[in-house]
């Protein structure tokens, strides 16, 4: 999966973290919990897109594996939002979403990872 794709994912998949904070800000729900997949469903596009940039392998490494565990994170959370009632169970496609992403950034590490003979 090319690069373009995985910015295009993870920024899409921004948008709708941050669609999802908005919703639970305006059920007054949790906000310390909020608050947690917002950063996290955020900034998973934000190394990704560093990583894009990144002055060489390693360091595209290093973002892609910040990458893979903010999205780690972000599913941790949806995971407990949905068994804790926050997301309703019509809501899947979110953490589908979510796995999605993690899928791509552990390819993307273990390939590169490949390439500079690291594993």
């Amino acid at each position: 999966m090319g690069i373009n794709i995985m910015e295009e994912k993870s920024f899409a998949f921004a948008i709708e973290i941050i669609g999802f904070y908005k919703q639970m800000l305006g059920e007054s729900k949790d906000m310390v919990l909020a608050k947690q997949i917002l950063r996290s469903g955020t900034s998973i596009g934000a190394n990704v897109k560093e990583g894009v940039s990144a002055q060489s392998k390693r360091d595209f490494l290093t973002k892609m594996n910040i990458a893979l565990k903010e999205a780690e994170e972000t599913e941790y959370w949806i995971q407990l939002f949905m068994a804790t009632g926050y997301i309703k169970e019509q809501q899947p496609q979110i953490l589908y979403k979510c796995k999605e992403l993690c899928r791509i950034l552990s390819a993307t590490v273990s390939t590169t990872k490949r390439h500079l003979n690291l594993e």
